[in-house]
């Protein structure tokens, strides 16, 4: 599970969008039957591999981000064969699909929310037929209908989790930590850890000044980036590789940090380390499946997403990968401690103020990256 997380988590905070889009619907190897093709974005062909007949399906997914199992069960079940080839980053998959401009070689991906909003606006993903997904319903509504895919025309919710306030409960309190604004206190000098992602940062700075982290105004951005100056004299280091480390090897107290890492600390050993999401918001992730455009296997692509679904195999790949399912029916085939563990699944009352990230534009983002770039060199 270790090493699953931590390639999925690694890469989230280099997107091309920073964003805060609220929670809504109900709260406002060699495997059998498949052929894997690992690939980055820097060394990938042009095209995914090729298909055979009527009986495949090309899924491009995250770096270790499935159960094998599910993919076996898949062509066991249906005779479909999948072909699955893998990227590192959002950048990677979008900049592959770009580049083969609706050559419909890919039949199923899976990109973050923001990433889904960028795709349908440039009309690189087709429509979703739900008449053809027998298990939409199993979706908790929290997840759905969100600001990046109205109605969800063109993405089916994956997996999830979030970014909040990771804290050693033998050095600090919990309960002196309710607002991200804590992390500014002068009691925790160089005893802060942020993660290495523009974005998460971003978004932090800008909840405790009451904008939306999806932003678009210069002025906000540039209100934000100054106070996190502000807090730099806190922070002794940035850290997404792997978050939890600082905490384990007794380097920081308290930081932003993926709830993910709190779970694998808690599983190495070090209990204490505890999550906290804060009153403002949480900053929330979730990765997505998507039709590419042109997809020349489509009834197959949703033969692959319906079956994913289903409650068993749902429960499956968030076992397997350690991430929260928005599969609502999946929560009564997991065991209890993952099921009933509020780190994972917190109380709806806590993701009311949720956000999820979207798309800002090429242009804003880069004038985050400058405010980014010149924060790191002053701190």
């Amino acid at each position: 599970m270790m090493t699953r997380m931590m390639n999925r988590r690694r890469f989230l905070g280099y997107g091309l969008g920073a964003g805060g889009v609220m929670l809504t619907g109900g709260l406002g190897s060699s495997l059998m039957g498949c052929q894997q093709a690992s690939e980055t974005a820097s060394n990938a062909p042009a095209s995914a591999p090729a298909t055979k007949g009527g009986k495949v399906v090309n899924v491009y997914n995250w770096t270790e981000y499935i159960a094998e199992q599910v993919l076996k069960d898949f062509t066991k079940e249906t005779g479909i064969e999948v072909v699955y080839s893998t990227f590192d980053s959002n950048e990677a998959m979008y900049a592959k699909l770009k580049l083969m401009n609706g050559s419909g070689d890919y039949d199923v991906a899976f990109p973050g929310t923001d990433f889904v909003d960028k795709m349908r606006q440039e009309g690189m993903l087709e429509p979703i037929d739900h008449a053809k997904l027998t298990g939409f319903g199993n979706l908790d509504a929290t997840f759905l209908n969100t600001p990046v895919d109205p109605n969800n025309q063109y993405s089916i919710p994956y997996l999830w989790g979030s970014s909040g306030i990771a804290v050693n409960t033998k050095r600090i309190d919990k309960t002196r930590l309710t607002s991200w604004n804590d992390l500014w206190k002068p009691d925790y000098e160089g005893r802060v850890m942020l993660m290495n992602d523009i974005r998460d940062v971003f978004t932090m700075s800008l909840l405790t000044l009451g904008y939306n982290g999806s932003t678009r105004d210069p002025h906000h951005i540039k209100q934000a980036y100054e106070k996190l100056t502000q807090l730099m004299p806190n922070v002794r280091t940035f850290n997404s590789d792997a978050p939890r480390m600082p905490f384990m090897e007794g380097e920081t107290y308290l930081g932003l940090a993926w709830n993910g890492e709190v779970i694998m600390a808690q599983d190495q050993g070090m209990p204490e380390l505890d999550f906290v999401y804060p009153s403002e918001g949480a900053i929330m992730w979730m990765d997505n499946m998507v039709i590419p455009k042109n997809a020349k296997n489509n009834d197959n692509a949703h033969q692959f997403i319906d079956f994913i679904l289903r409650p068993k195999y749902a429960a499956m790949i968030s076992d397997e990968i350690g991430y929260g399912s928005p599969n609502a029916k999946a929560r009564s085939e997991m065991p209890p401690e993952k099921a009933n563990n509020p780190i994972i699944y917190p109380p709806k009352a806590l993701l009311k103020h949720a956000r999820f990230r979207e798309d800002v534009g090429d242009d804003i983002m880069a004038l985050y990256q400058q405010y980014w770039d010149r924060l790191k060199v002053d701190m």
